[in-house]
């Protein structure tokens, strides 16, 4: 047993070994000198509402967001403050749907109860990005930063409101965002997957007409709230 052990760490030892040996031979070690570079980066997001609610003629309100997978394409400009410090503005468009559901609507059917939110935005962030010093062909990551968000689905300007079935939200919205990821160095490009929040600054609601909406009237706040998986080629 003991002859079979000391066999194993002695494999275990020389896999190791051979892998930290590949893994010194640095790839793209040139690519950070520049001061600009572009990329462009796909990836995917689960954004729901953050719901708060206010005093209003309705006792218990109580919405529920149901939301969807959703994709996102842009690009990637890229400019090199520090070492360890980069300035990003990554352009794209972002589409995602939620549904929301009008629990305290008593005595009607699905459809009035129901509410599907669509949503193809403009994102516009500006990112600081803060990086470790390159360990081999990795180098992790951490970042934050603000966005203007486009709503082309937001219905902002329709004279329509919930009572003909229409829910309106704002078109221009600000948000943050923070987020962690790696940078891998590969032979002929950099991939940067990351994990990232979104959270809306500014109330995106935008009221019925009547001050006695069963569907407006109770929200005090709704604001995005969402992760991102992206996914950077550079």
């Amino acid at each position: 047993m003991i002859k079979r052990t000391a066999l194993l760490l002695t494999i275990l030892l020389g896999f190791y070994q051979g892998f930290s040996q590949v893994e010194k031979v640095l790839k793209l070690p040139s690519f950070d000198k520049p001061l600009f570079h572009y990329g462009f980066y796909l990836g995917l997001n689960n954004n729901s509402y953050k719901v708060a609610y206010k005093p209003s003629f309705i006792n218990q309100p109580d919405v529920a967001v149901n939301p969807s997978i959703g994709f996102n394409v842009g690009l990637i400009a890229d400019l090199r403050l520090h070492n360890n410090i980069n300035l990003r503005f990554e352009p794209g468009l972002m589409s995602n749907a939620k549904t929301l559901v009008f629990n305290h609507i008593e005595g009607e059917n699905e459809v009035v109860k129901t509410r599907e939110v669509g949503a193809t935005f403009l994102h516009l962030p500006l990112i600081l990005k803060l990086s470790t010093n390159r360990i081999n062909n990795v180098r992790p990551y951490v970042l934050g930063g603000v966005s203007y968000d486009h709503n082309f689905s937001s219905n902002e300007s329709s004279s329509d409101d919930n009572f003909a079935g229409k829910f309106r939200t704002t078109t221009g919205n600000f948000m943050y965002e923070i987020g962690i990821g790696v940078d891998l160095y590969l032979n002929f490009f950099k991939f940067s997957p990351s994990i990232r929040g979104i959270f809306a600054i500014n109330n995106e609601l935008v009221y019925d007409n009547s001050p006695n909406s069963q569907w407006t009237d109770p929200i005090d706040f709704l604001g995005t709230r969402g992760v991102f998986l992206h996914l950077s080629f550079e």
